[in-house]
């Protein structure tokens, strides 16, 4: 059986969080490996909505393993308070469906508040972090200071580290004319989460070869979306990781053979929260009933998010450079009802047509988009678990999508809820 990669194939929020639970009842081990608590995943289980930032999908799930891979920046803190607030919920997370890198990257409450200071700073040129110290916190882990997980199984020898640290925060801290970090103060912060994480630290890459030499099915859940990859998204407006498929080996210690099918989610129609390009953005009355009848807000920062047409040239470059083999496309029943529909098909650049969103910021805002514009469907497709129960103008829609962007749709969501799915391929299947 092969195992899966889910990554985003646009810019986030593409609906990952219900295909990933969906995925999650057939794999056996569900493995987090890049982003941090600045992706947020939803999952609607019957009559209750869980809402996840940084803890696997499968931990709701009896009898499933979560890991958090090395490639994910850990706030402490902030693990703890959503396993208390699943606890509340239910759902116990314990040693026995969660374990965490020793070798994974911690956020400090300095890597906070040097992000939210650095976006204040830059005014009207910000990025539209989310404030969660994920910038931050890749830079310590690059710049070879940061403070790991397996930092915290011994204060003594952590305050060497700590000194390195402060050495680099408190020039920039001085910079901005903040006041400079107490190290006893970070030190006591550390002594007290670091018996509440501990429990949790392991070997994962030594334990993800076991599993998958026994045979289980590990899905890989990626968090936001191929185009804010720090290479190849909409720089400079984009995460602080890679985003893409490769990321799924590097970021859980696994060998890029380990991954057999790479299933990437997109919306059928296009979102964005925060700063950057966005060429098919609608800011008229039909953006604003779409993100109205999509629910558009970010389940992290509960931010509005921007809305526009389906984008088939960016995805289909998305799919390629992630290494996508088959899309779920998720969120039709939002286009119910709309008399015409347009797909985004390529661009216009200083009065020449490309297929291909260029990699130069400024001109990434200069791009318009060329559309094709098809007919809408009245029926609802709300509910819909097959092909059969589609309207046909809403099956037209898929299958010129699926020419457009090269690769086929796999599976196809019609609401929030799990089991209205329709699924052409198994992605768990050889």
């Amino acid at each position: 059986m092969a195992n899966v990669a889910v990554v985003g194939a646009q810019w986030g929020d593409e609906g990952k969080g219900k295909v990933v639970d969906w995925l999650s009842e057939r794999a056996d081990v569900v493995v987090r490996f890049q982003g941090g608590r600045n992706a947020g995943h939803t999952l609607v289980i019957g009559d209750k909505t869980f809402k996840l930032s940084l803890l696997p999908s499968g931990v709701v799930r009896a009898g499933k393993l979560g890991v958090i891979g090395n490639g994910v920046v850990v706030d402490p803190w902030a693990l703890c308070s959503e396993i208390e607030k699943l606890g509340a919920q239910g759902v116990a997370v314990n040693h026995d469906n969660l374990r965490i890198a020793e070798n994974a990257t911690l956020i400090l409450p300095l890597h906070r508040e040097l992000d939210a200071l650095r976006e204040e700073a830059a005014g009207a040129g910000k990025i539209g972090t989310t404030g969660r110290g994920i910038g931050p916190a890749y830079e310590d882990k690059v710049g070879r200071r940061a403070i790991r997980v397996q930092d915290l199984r011994n204060l003594t020898t952590l305050s060497d580290k700590i000194d390195r640290l402060l050495v680099h925060h408190n020039a920039l801290r001085r910079g901005l004319s903040q006041p400079e970090i107490s190290k006893s103060e970070l030190m006591a912060q550390l002594a007290e989460i670091a018996p509440r994480i501990l429990p949790f630290v392991d070997v994962t890459w030594e334990l993800l070869d076991r599993e998958r030499r026994a045979g289980k099915r590990i899905l890989f859940e990626g968090a936001q979306g191929a185009l804010l990859d720090i290479d190849h998204g909409t720089y400079p407006f984009v995460t602080s990781s890679n985003t893409v498929a490769a990321q799924a080996a590097t970021g859980s210690g696994m060998g890029p053979r380990s991954i057999g099918y790479v299933l990437g989610i997109a919306k059928a129609y296009t979102t964005r929260v925060g700063s950057g390009p966005f060429p098919t953005e609608l800011t008229d009355e039909i953006g604003t009933r779409i993100g109205e009848r999509g629910r558009e807000f970010g389940t992290v920062t509960g931010r509005k998010r921007r809305c526009g047409w389906f984008d088939a040239a960016l995805v289909r470059q998305t799919l390629k450079i992630a290494g996508i083999d088959g899309i779920a496309l998720t969120k039709l029943d939002v286009l119910d009802g709309f008399d015409e529909l347009k797909v985004g098909v390529g661009y216009m650049l200083d009065g020449e047509r490309i297929d291909v969103l260029p990699a130069e910021s400024d001109a990434q805002a200069r791009v318009q988009p060329i559309y094709e514009t098809l007919p809408g469907w009245t029926q609802s497709t709300q509910g819909a678990r097959s092909w059969s129960e589609l309207p046909a103008q809403a099956v037209k829609y898929v299958r010129y999508i699926e020419e457009l962007i090269e690769r086929p749709v796999t599976m196809l969501s019609t609401s929030p809820e799990r089991d209205d799915t329709i699924l052409m391929k198994d992605p768990f299947a050889d």
